[in-house]
């Protein structure tokens, strides 16, 4: 079954946390860059967190916010037209 990419935002901690899965302990995580942290699965080293640190300061620039990953969207099969 796949899972659906969730987005949370943490506003005490100014962090946005785009998850395919739920963390868990066992993830390796890196810095991409930027204050972009990573959590990859320890199996098959594919992405499955980012957490986006200092998350409103970016929306005040004026420049674009890009993430450095390649990313495929498609509609889940278990979508809700709420």
């Amino acid at each position: 079954m796949k899972k659906r990419l969730t987005v949370k935002y943490d506003r005490d901690a100014d962090i946005l946390y785009i998850n395919r899965v739920e963390p868990y302990a066992e993830q390796s995580s890196d810095e991409l860059g930027d204050e972009i942290i990573a959590r990859f699965n320890p199996k098959t080293g594919e992405i499955e967190n980012l957490e986006i640190l200092f998350f409103s300061t970016r929306l005040l620039r004026t420049e674009l916010f890009s993430l450095p990953i390649d990313a495929r969207f498609r509609l889940s099969e278990e979508r809700s037209d709420a």
